[in-house]
């Protein structure tokens, strides 16, 4: 089977098996996530394999880097989290200032070495990179703030890859964006 082709379209969009797959174990493992259980992990791990190929074929380079830390996130994750899921707590306000400003920082310097690779979107993917790995570590530390940050990624996410053309991923990070409230929402009351 090529992973490739197109078991259906949508509103002239094809979408492959493997975009298919990619959304759905992804879908998965984030709702998950939510809930703070450690089942969570396996399913990154899975969907981040799948969205690493995907990202690569479609010349979003930092996407598809940002998929091996999200590996290596759901490991120690997986060992990291108790038996019993995840234990929110909340950061410092001077932690998440450090957090913001580092950030940013590291998107600003990333940017224009994704440019002069020829990568397809550089500020955005910039951006999604580095706070995407902020999320992923807050979250592997179990800092609710993670839904935050996972709230504003996943938006501009959502923006950046329609303006590619992943129309479905799009509409799989819109929904993440959504998720993410919840996510808040539960962790907010465990903390």
């Amino acid at each position: 089977m090529n992973v490739l082709a197109s078991p259906f379209t949508i509103w002239d969009y094809e979408v492959t098996y493997l975009e298919l797959a990619a959304v759905i174990t992804s879908a998965i493992g984030v709702w998950l996530g939510t809930t703070g259980k450690k089942i969570t992990w396996p399913w990154w791990a899975i969907s981040s394999a799948l969205y690493g190929w995907l990202f690569w074929e479609w010349k979003l380079y930092a996407s598809a880097a940002v998929q091996i830390v999200f590996i290596a996130a759901a490991i120690w994750g997986w060992f990291g989290w108790g038996p019993q899921g995840a234990q929110p707590r909340v950061a410092s306000t001077r932690n998440r200032l450090i957090v913001v400003v580092v950030g940013l920082g590291f998107t600003a310097a990333l940017a224009p070495w994704l440019a002069s690779i020829g990568a397809a979107a550089t500020w955005p993917d910039s951006f999604g990179l580095i706070f995407s790995v902020v999320a992923q570590v807050i979250m592997v530390r179990e800092y609710r703030e993670n839904w935050i940050v996972w709230f504003i990624v996943d938006a501009v996410y959502t923006i950046e890859y329609a303006w590619q053309g992943l129309y479905f991923t799009a509409v799989l990070y819109a929904v993440f964006t959504a998720i993410a409230v919840r996510g808040w929402v539960h962790w907010k009351l465990k903390a």
